[in-house]
């Protein structure tokens, strides 16, 4: 079984269009790791393309906020500013669609996702000290993250941790096969709002057979994406990052 692993879309409909477009015949099965919207301007079009996929979806914490959960609150100005947006602007059933959406983690075909941590779904795990925090808290020995977007994730075996490499500013890919006796926590990268200095939309495509984790950025349409939302009023600092990756 191959799963495309989807993970920080943001309302950024080009940059979904874009992975898709490229992931084609390379999945059996979809699965997204939450912050389905938030920060970008259309969340009724990205909301109702997941939808639409049937994929297994569990919820971010920009899904909780964008639905007037009391999240919200603890966010940045920008991203709170976003988020009263984004909850303006959903159609009822987008929004009844988020507020229904599971906490991670959720076992998948022999594996979990969440969406910050295994123990704390607004937890992040940027670094190996973070990543070998969560060995004890893990539920299984493969659990795929977001959050961050950061691409890449880490391996715990026997007190040493080390970082996955992702593909570097000149490569479509990166593939890694998971070794036996070792925990991984992995994370398939942002499609709508990557931080890891590489505008590309990131994804990942988990092969359960040969567990194999192979990490795939596309490029996709950022001007047009940051006219949409200037288009719509939100913060100039969304649109401009999107060119920089960060």
């Amino acid at each position: 079984m191959r799963c495309l692993i989807l993970s920080d879309i943001h309302a950024n409909l080009y940059a979904l269009e874009a992975v898709m477009a490229d992931a084609k015949g390379r999945y059996d099965s979809l699965l997204c790791l939450g912050d389905i919207v938030g920060y970008g301007a259309e969340p009724n079009q990205v909301t109702e393309a997941i939808r639409e996929s049937r994929a297994v979806v569990i919820r971010g914490n920009h899904d909780r906020a964008c639905t007037g959960d009391p999240t919200i609150e603890s966010f940045t100005e920008l991203a709170y500013e976003a988020a009263r947006w984004t909850l303006d602007h959903l159609k009822s059933d987008n929004l009844e669609f988020l507020k229904a959406l599971p906490a991670g983690p959720m076992a998948v075909d022999g594996f979990h996702i969440a969406h910050g941590s295994p123990r704390d779904e607004d937890e992040y795990v940027f670094s190996r000290d973070e990543a070998a925090e969560q060995y004890s808290s893990m539920p299984h020995d493969l659990c795929f993250i977001g959050h961050t977007h950061l691409q890449g994730g880490f391996g715990l075996r026997r007190g040493r941790t080390w970082e996955l490499e992702r593909p570097g500013d000149h490569e479509a890919e990166v593939s890694h096969r998971l070794e036996p006796d070792t925990s991984y926590l992995i994370n398939p990268g942002s499609v709508g709002q990557p931080r890891d200095l590489d505008p590309r939309a990131g994804y990942a495509v988990y092969d359960t057979d040969s567990r194999q984790v192979t990490f795939r950025r596309v490029t996709y349409k950022v001007a047009m994406e940051q006219r949409k939302i200037i288009a719509a009023g939100l913060p100039m600092f969304l649109a401009a990052r999107l060119a920089l990756g960060r």
